[in-house]
Parts: structure tokens; C-alpha cells; sequence
């Protein structure tokens, strides 16, 4: 989706940025785990297909994508992105009957920034930007049964569980957005800056360092010939 393509979300503890070919080396590393290879139902792709996919996630009007970064690593120390990747953060819109709907998915895949409040700020953040940028009015999260801990944070952000598939082992999480549930989401990140990515100084040359990832969200991925509502999703680990 091209309408994110010149925003970045700077918040606290994280900095949400567009999705960019920069970015892949250091993505393409997370997802060689062949244990998120499973939980993603992902089949393994070369560093080139994973340029494809940038660019088709980059181009496709049904997906919203933004980078999650540490803010005080990014702003304070004038590092490269690929330097400050903590995971990514989703928006699917693929029911077609109902454009109010995304889905949301987030995974945070380095370890140490599991359990400190990084993934459920990018979650605010993302909630927000689509409420006010996308028009969304309902949002839906599928997560993995054994995922308590993610079950537990979205449903402290008001999600309530409205399916079970016994079929994948996940759970579906809906929250309508109310106006009170709207003022509730903006009060929430009220603090967040919106900026375009030419304020910032231009990145360094990228190192990119093989990292091991735990997903906290589905990786949509087009290398599969099923039906959107047949990918199973999954959200795991610690946030």
C-alpha cells in the first residue's frame, strides 16, 4: 500500500516506518527460522524473492505495512534503520464486502524487546493510523491458543474473543470501534508524531545481522495458492 509510503509514526518507545527494499536483508534474516517458517505457514524464499515481496506488499492496495523501529537507538543515535529493526506491524484489508475491516498482526523479533511495552505501542499505533488514515471501523487479530500472553494484551487494548478455530489452534479477537472506543484509541496516542521521512537525516550503509525471530503475527505471504481466509494466522510469544 502506497499511502504509508512518506509517513513515519514516532512514538515512545517506537518508530514506525514504511516498509522499504533497506529493510529486506535484515527481514529476509528473521524469516529463515525454520521455526517461523511453521508458524507462519511460510515456504523459505530467496533474498530476491523477498525483494519481490517488498515490493508487491509496497504496491498491493489491500496491505498496510510499516517497520517497527526502537525509537530512542533510531532518533537519539543517528543509526540506519536496518540497525534499529525491532519487528513489523500489519494491516490486511482483504474482505472485499467490508472495507471498514483489517486485520492487524504484529511481530516483534528480537528477543530482548519481548515484554517491555514495544509491541503493544506498534499495536496503538497501527490501530490509530487506520482508524484515522484507512477508514477502519473493526478490527480483527487471529492468534494462536497457546499465546496467552498475546491474548492477554489484546484484550487489555478491549479486544473481545468472538471465534475459536479448532482447525488452525487460533482464536479471532474483534474490536468494534465505537466513538467512544475512537476517543479511547486517540487519547492513547496522543503523543505519537507524525513526520515524513525527508525531515530525518539520510540512513547509514546498513550491516545487516543475522537475528533469530519469535512472531508475534501472521506473515501474509503470496508464495501460497490459498484464499486469504484459508492462511492461518498466529501471534506468539511475549510482547
Amino acid at each position: 500500500m502506497r499511502i504509508n509510503q512518506n509517513t513515519v509514526l514516532q512514538g515512545q518507545r517506537v518508530t514506525l516506518v514504511p516498509y522499504t527494499s533497506a529493510h529486506v536483508p535484515r527481514y529476509h534474516e528473521w524469516m529463515q527460522s525454520e521455526e517461523l517458517q511453521r508458524l507462519t505457514a511460510s515456504e523459505p524464499l530467496s533474498l530476491e524473492q523477498e525483494y519481490e515481496m517488498q515490493r508487491s506488499w509496497r504496491d498491493d492496495a489491500d496491505k498496510c505495512t510499516f517497520i517497527v523501529l526502537d525509537t530512542q537507538r533510531w532518533s537519539g543515535q543517528a543509526r540506519a534503520d536496518e540497525d534499529c529493526m525491532v519487528g513489523d506491524v500489519n494491516l490486511f484489508l482483504t474482505d472485499a464486502e467490508d472495507p471498514t475491516l483489517g486485520e492487524i498482526e504484529i511481530m516483534i523479533a528480537e528477543p530482548s524487546y519481548r515484554g517491555r511495552g514495544f509491541g503493544k505501542e506498534a499495536t496503538l499505533m497501527m490501530m490509530s493510523y487506520g482508524v484515522r488514515n484507512l477508514g477502519i471501523t473493526k478490527f480483527e487479530a487471529k492468534i494462536g491458543l497457546e499465546n496467552e500472553a498475546s491474548i492477554c494484551m489484546f484484550k487489555k487494548l478491549r479486544f473481545k474473543e468472538v471465534a475459536v478455530n479448532s482447525i488452525f489452534q487460533e482464536v479471532t479477537l474483534r474490536l468494534d470501534v465505537s466513538e467512544q472506543e475512537r476517543r479511547w484509541l486517540l487519547e492513547q496516542t496522543n503523543h505519537v508524531e507524525e513526520k515524513r521521512p525527508e525531515f530525518f537525516n539520510p540512513p547509514l550503509t546498513a550491516s545487516p545481522t543475522a537475528q533469530g525471530g519469535m512472531l508475534l503475527g501472521t506473515r501474509h505471504d503470496d508464495s501460497h495458492n490459498m484464499e486469504p481466509s484459508e492462511i492461518p494466522s498466529f501471534c506468539w510469544g511475549p510482547l
